[in-house]
Formats: structure tokens, C-alpha cells, sequence
């Protein structure tokens, strides 16, 4: 266990202080028409949802967020590295009905030497909860943080600007994550972007150990036996560095190694899943499984995080 600043008193309401977009700024009134039109036909259908015009699938439940799979069926597109410039191709993962909308998106970027293929498993696995995903390979296996969160960044850019997918995306609802190096990469993109919606480095390294300027809501996720990027110099203080008036979590896994996030891991799709909704979506069924904060198991040496979220 490796004691962190108690942060389970309630955050203070965080400003958002980056712009939304005319989509969320019509959603007020979305609302107001959705509870008037439900007012005045009893029975309409998908009043609920109209609330929240960003939730995507049925109301979660803990075996849905631990399934090897969601309720969307995932198609997948290769990118190669000759057509994009900023980052090194990859491969696109995402829901193949397009009859619920748009969806929010997320890019990956593996670690030091590695490649996608070491994050590929997060790929369908996010994909088939709701969301495009695209996990990338960087201009070189060898680049550090600083140039993996500008590779990040190049990808999201390409993935809702010129990718085949770009239609089935909102441009407003993106997130970053990341293994090691492309976890510190994760971190630089946040900080670059403050627009981004979430972001969850893995097992995160990076030389920079204070992020007091982050806006994007963060959650770090550590390994107890890391010995590549121990949590008491990498991930402890990236999380405890995070301004305490931000939506922000620090998971610890228990028994767990700085390569943990290489392999098909429940702990770590239950607690991404539910933190990309509840920030990429909006969506407050996902807060169940955030708040009260979870505690120490099997699986989980620690957590830590400011609840209730703004």
C-alpha cells in the first residue's frame, strides 16, 4: 500500500474552462423540449435517453462492464503509416451500427519498444461499449512522451478530420490513453489539449512528475509491483500533482506489473469503460462504479479519487 493526500472529500466544482461545443450547448434545451414533449404525450418513447442525447447502449450493470464484449458489434480498419503524417498508422476499431448517432473517441498509444499490437485487446473491447477507438503505432518504437502525446494528438486530428470513419464521430467527445511511455504521452496530451474529455494514462512513465496544470479529468492507473515505473515515483505523484478541483483517480492494481496493461485485464476495462463514459459521454449511469469510491480486492491494491464528480 502506498499511502497517498487523502482526496475522498468531495471535490469542489471544477470550471469548465475549456469551450463546449454547439452540440452540448444546445443540450439544455434538448432537455427542456425532451421533459415538455414527455409532458404532453404520456408514454414517449426515449424520453429518458433524450436527457442525455450522448448515452450510447443500455443501463450499465457490473456484468456489462466486465464482459469480454459490449452490446455493439465492432468492425475494424486499417491505417497505414504511408497515408498519415505526425504518427505511425494503426488500426481503427468501431461500432458498425451507425443507427444510434455519432460516438466519442479514443486513441492509444503503446509503450516503450512496443508496437499497437501490446494494446490491441483494448481495442474491440472499448469499440463494443460505444466508442471508436484507435490504437496506434508511433514513428518510432524508441520516441519518448513528449513525442507520443504529439502523436496522440496528430491521431485524433486524422481519426476526425480525414479517417473513414469520421462521419460516425463527434469531434467534441475525445479521450487519450496510453501504456509507459505513451501513458507520460498520455499526460503531455492532456496538457497540450485541454478540450480533451478524459484521459487514462497506464502505468504511466514520464522524467515530468507535476501536472498542476492539467484540465482533462484523469485517471492514473499504477501497478503495485511496477519495477519499470515504480507508482511511488511515476503514477502516485502524477495523480497527487492533478489540481484537487479536478475530476481525477488514482487506481492501484493489485499484484499487477508495469506490463499488466498488455494483457486482457477486467480491472482495467471495468474502470476505463466507466471513466471514458462518465466524461466522453456525460454519462451519470456510469458514476455508480466510480462513486462511493471502490475498494481494495483481489485485484485492487488502492484507489483513490475526489467524489462526487462535477
Amino acid at each position: 500500500m502506498h499511502p497517498l493526500p487523502d482526496a475522498r472529500t468531495p471535490a469542489r466544482p471544477r470550471p469548465r474552462t475549456r469551450p463546449r461545443t454547439g452540440s452540448r450547448t444546445l443540450w439544455a434545451g434538448a432537455v427542456t423540449a425532451a421533459a415538455l414533449v414527455a409532458a404532453l404525450v404520456p408514454g414517449t418513447a426515449g424520453a429518458q435517453a433524450a436527457a442525455n442525447p450522448y448515452e450510447r447502449g443500455s443501463a450499465p450493470s457490473v456484468s456489462s462492464i466486465e464482459a469480454a464484449r459490449g452490446s455493439y458489434a465492432v468492425s475494424q480498419t486499417s491505417v497505414s503509416s504511408l497515408g498519415v503524417t505526425g504518427f505511425g498508422g494503426g488500426t481503427v476499431y468501431y461500432p458498425t451500427s451507425t443507427a444510434d448517432g455519432t460516438f466519442g473517441a479514443v486513441v492509444i498509444s503503446p509503450g516503450f519498444t512496443a508496437t499497437q499490437s501490446s494494446i490491441s485487446w483494448l481495442g474491440p473491447r472499448l469499440a463494443s461499449q460505444g466508442f471508436v477507438v484507435f490504437t496506434i503505432d508511433t514513428n518510432s518504437t524508441l520516441d519518448q512522451p513528449d513525442s507520443r502525446g504529439r502523436q496522440l494528438l496528430a491521431a485524433l486530428d486524422y481519426l476526425t478530420e480525414r479517417s473513414s470513419v469520421r462521419t460516425r464521430i463527434d469531434a467534441a467527445r475525445l479521450g487519450v490513453m496510453g501504456h509507459s511511455m505513451g501513458g507520460g504521452g498520455t499526460l503531455e496530451a492532456a496538457k497540450s489539449r485541454p478540450s480533451l474529455q478524459a484521459a487514462i494514462p497506464l502505468t504511466g512513465w514520464n522524467t515530468d512528475k507535476s501536472w498542476p496544470e492539467l484540465r482533462t479529468p484523469t485517471l492514473v492507473i499504477g501497478a503495485d509491483g511496477d519495477t519499470v515505473a515504480p507508482v511511488a515515483t511515476h503514477s502516485e505523484p502524477f495523480y497527487t500533482s492533478l489540481p484537487s478541483s479536478l475530476d481525477k483517480a488514482y487506481l492501484e492494481l493489485n499484484g499487477a506489473t508495469h506490463f499488466t496493461p498488455n494483457s486482457s485485464n477486467t480491472t482495467i476495462a471495468k474502470y476505463s469503460i466507466s471513466w471514458l463514459k462518465r466524461f466522453i459521454d456525460d454519462d451519470t449511469r456510469y458514476e455508480q462504479f466510480l462513486c462511493p469510491l471502490p475498494r481494495p480486492s483481489a485485484t485492487i491494491e488502492e484507489y483513490r479519487g475526489t467524489c462526487p464528480h462535477s
